[in-house]
């Protein structure tokens, strides 16, 4: 494969092939820091990837206290599915399960749009008939009392049919400490970008995976031309030098947000340099037949 150099690191002159998504945000407050971020962290649990979770999902920034609507600390999270439908159950489960549950937690819409997800107006039956609608600057929130007081959630959310699933970098090092080492400063530098969020664990997989399988009950399996260790048995796209291969997967709320990630994660691995972190980069696709978001990496690099 063709290949460019930026400070000594190789790039392949390939694109990361990403797919249609549907999107939302809401923001989740508490009485403090702690306990926003727990909530957030809990409802964003097993949402690494639709092939076995049924949603994508993550923290994408945190708000103080004077930019959130009621005056207290906030985080926002971002879910993301591959239909309405599926979007709409999982959030409705994780925000029961997990921000209903915490203690002090209210919910708000944080993405504005015609199309609109249920919140409080799928919540407010676990008040069992004690629940009450209230209306206040144009827009509608429900209060459930909950044995610490009363939980306070907005009706509805936006919705974005045009969000973006599956973008992605292919880093590959000598080691694994290297390799982890230029992983994490991608990291870094993506969670930076608002608008993304990286569901993989601390935003890195190691077990990137390809469509199908010689086991038909499964839809995927592990990505064995990236296996280090099954070079000399595949058909192995990784050169000699390469000891470890870490994955970003990157999901955004439009196509601008994923290419700025994108762009920031190798700024960050090209300037860290082959020494120390990663000697190559790459992205995954499927030549286009997978979906319509191409991010060519010769193009970010600029």
């Amino acid at each position: 494969m063709r290949a460019i150099k930026r400070n000594g690191v190789r790039i392949d002159d390939s694109f990361a092939e990403a797919f249609p998504m549907r999107g939302t945000a809401i923001l989740i407050t508490a009485p403090n820091r702690r306990w926003a971020q727990q909530a957030a962290a809990t409802m964003t649990g097993f949402a690494t990837s639709v092939i076995g979770c049924g949603a994508e999902a993550g923290i994408d920034c945190e708000r103080p206290k004077n930019a959130t609507p009621d005056g207290r600390p906030g985080v926002r999270v971002l879910v993301f599915s591959v239909s309405t439908d599926t979007l709409q159950s999982q959030l409705v489960n994780r925000l029961g399960q997990c921000v209903l549950t915490s203690p002090g937690s209210a919910c708000f819409a944080d993405l504005d749009g015609a199309d609109r997800l249920q919140l409080g107006d799928a919540i407010r039956y676990f008040g069992d008939g004690w629940q009450i609608s209230k209306k206040f600057g144009g827009k509608h929130f429900w209060r459930v009392p909950v044995m610490d007081g009363e939980f306070l959630c907005e009706a509805t959310t936006g919705l974005t049919k045009k969000a973006v699933g599956g973008g992605n970098l292919l880093i590959m090092g000598a080691t694994p400490k290297t390799t982890m080492r230029a992983a994490e400063l991608a990291v870094a530098a993506m969670n930076g970008i608002e608008g993304v969020v990286l569901p993989f664990p601390g935003g890195i997989v190691r077990s990137g995976s390809k469509v199908g399988s010689k086991y038909k009950a499964m839809t995927a399996s592990t990505n064995d031309a990236y296996c280090p260790t099954l070079r000399a048995a595949v058909k192995s796209e990784l050169d000699e030098d390469i000891g470890c291969v870490l994955e970003i997967v990157i999901d955004g709320l439009t196509e601008e947000a994923v290419a700025a990630a994108m762009r920031a994660g190798l700024a960050a691995i090209v300037k860290l340099g082959p020494e120390e972190g990663a000697i190559r980069l790459g992205a995954g696709n499927y030549g286009g037949k997978l979906g319509p978001f191409h991010f060519h990496l010769k193009d970010l690099l600029s």
